[in-house]
């Protein structure tokens, strides 16, 4: 698993979503590095990682508990998008000494996916990845922007972003989380459609003292089509914890 570091300080662990890589944070790289460690992951079989995808949250999260710890990263505020929020929530419920505290953006206790993607992504990859991508954002996305994540998207092993949807699909936390013990964010585009804002919801209902920022004008992209909202939310809930 491939671990990009930027900047000094707290340390900050990144993780995409479901077909995702680093590039996803692009503009939360920038924002932070600055004033923190900022910890790039990609994921298996995505971006720059070699090595076989998984089709189950707990082998992307045992990988990326390695992959921590050979790095000496601990006591770190880890910030997951979709996929990568339930990573960080099974992370921090089942590796509670590496995590400081979560960031959950876009994501929820459980992520059932649409039959029309795990029917679609092996057998008509980019119409599906096509359906994908302008589902994930807002219709008030520019189409350029939508282009240019659509371009990188395409990239993928089909497989891996069957296994990830899969992953997903598979993912339940209902119930659980009232036993997360980190402090929590929970950040969520107002129009997103994969993870509605009645996750979001659910999600600051059961988490102990969870904070909840709710993005205008944002999909399920948030971080991409509101960076300046997002980042300014994790920045003021670093100060807070």
């Amino acid at each position: 698993m491939k671990i990009e570091r930027y900047g000094s300080g707290v340390p900050l662990v990144f993780i995409h979503g479901a077909g995702g890589s680093t590039l996803s944070w692009a503009f939360q790289k920038t924002f932070f590095e600055g004033s923190r460690t900022v910890f790039l992951v990609d994921l298996p079989g995505h971006g720059n990682s070699s090595g076989p995808s998984f089709d189950s949250i707990a082998g992307y999260t045992d990988t990326l508990k390695d992959a921590l710890e050979d790095n000496a990263i601990q006591a770190a505020f880890v910030v997951g998008h979709s996929m990568g929020g339930a990573i960080a929530m099974d992370l921090a419920m089942r590796y509670p000494a590496l995590v400081r505290g979560v960031v959950l953006i876009g994501t929820g206790a459980r992520l059932k996916v649409y039959p029309a993607i795990l029917d679609g992504i092996l057998k008509e990859t980019e119409k599906t990845a096509r359906m994908i991508i302008d589902t994930a954002f807002s219709p008030a996305s520019p189409e350029k922007l939508k282009e240019r994540v659509f371009a990188e998207y395409i990239k993928n092993d089909p497989q891996t972003v069957f296994n990830d949807f899969r992953a997903c699909d598979g993912f339940n936390m209902m119930g659980r989380l009232d036993s997360l013990s980190v402090p929590a964010l929970v950040i969520c585009g107002k129009e997103d459609r994969f993870t509605p804002v009645k996750y979001s919801h659910y999600l600051t209902d059961t988490i102990p003292g969870a904070g909840l920022v709710l993005v205008e004008g944002a999909g399920h992209m948030v971080m991409i089509e509101r960076p300046a909202d997002v980042n300014s939310a994790i920045q003021a809930f670093l100060e807070r914890s």
